[in-house]
């Protein structure tokens, strides 16, 4: 068995609203349009997942809602801003087979960083922009099995390649 992990970083948020809180902050037109073209990249690619784990700040939820994928979404505090080990805790009481998990650096980036047993040849897989992706797939029964350093990059990209 497999299990496969869709890691993303929220998109493009607006700065412009300086009466909220980081927290609900939105995502910016920029991020709205990335956020859906990752959506058809991930679906074009065959990378459906049959479950979310999503940060519960308001530019991770929209990430997730514009990506357009209709499936079990736990929204969580757990994930706002949370480093990779939190992160990695969450993952591994996940039980579906496929999983997108959308969430904020620095602990999104070095979960990525950290999953993969080679990394990606890419040359913004380092600093892991706003709504960059990562598939990652272990050879594992279940959640519980994975470890750092153990997962097979399949593919990584940003907005600006597919916009």
């Amino acid at each position: 068995m497999t299990c496969t992990l869709i890691l993303m970083r929220h998109a493009k948020s607006d700065w412009n609203h300086t009466d909220l809180s980081d927290h609900s902050r939105p995502l910016n037109p920029r991020g709205r349009d990335g956020a859906t073209a990752m959506g058809h990249w991930l679906r074009d690619r065959g990378h459906v997942p049959d479950a979310a784990l999503v940060s519960s700040a308001t530019r991770t939820t929209e990430t997730f809602q514009r990506l357009g994928f209709d499936v079990p979404v736990q929204n969580t505090g757990d994930l706002y801003m949370k480093s990779s080990d939190t992160m990695f805790g969450m993952l591994r009481k996940a039980t579906a087979p496929v999983i997108l998990m959308v969430g904020h650096n620095p602990g999104i980036g070095e979960m990525a960083w950290r999953l993969c047993a080679t990394r990606p040849d890419h040359p913004r897989f380092a600093d892991y922009p706003t709504c960059a992706t990562l598939v990652v797939q272990f050879d594992a029964q279940g959640w519980n099995d994975i470890g750092w350093h153990t997962g097979q990059p399949i593919d990584f990209a940003i907005p600006g390649d597919i916009l």
